[in-house]
């Protein structure tokens, strides 16, 4: 559990309930994500590596693939893991100096006050 304990989180509360969400770097499509799970930013690969904690991860052959920096619901963790590996994609804990505090809660309110594609406007 030592990993959860470095890894950027911001707390989330609406009306009653409360959830802890994580920070991560993702290779994975969206398609493959938890229902609670957020992209806060897309873009490819070489540009949002930057954002993890182990920059050593950078592999040239991945640069130009999508990738994308995601919250993640503590609930959901385990799960998000194993499926995000299990499908051969990277999953890599934020860097909490760049992903800290204030700029979770910037790219969290930018993303809920987004327009959403589906909206139908009269």
């Amino acid at each position: 559990m030592r990993e959860l304990s470095i890894t950027p989180t911001i707390t989330v509360t609406i009306g009653r309930h409360t959830r802890i969400y994580y920070a991560f770097v993702t290779s994975a499509p969206a398609d493959l994500d938890a229902p609670a799970t957020m992209t806060l930013y897309a873009a490819t690969f070489a540009d949002v590596v930057g954002l993890a904690a182990d920059p050593t991860t950078h592999l040239s052959h991945r640069a130009r693939t999508p990738a994308r920096l995601v919250l993640v619901d503590a609930i959901e963790l385990a799960w998000q893991r194993a499926r995000y590996r299990g499908n051969n994609h990277l999953f890599l804990r934020a860097d909490p100096v760049l992903v800290g505090l204030n700029t979770l809660q910037h790219w969290l309110w930018q993303r809920l006050q987004a327009p959403i594609a589906t909206e139908v406007h009269a």
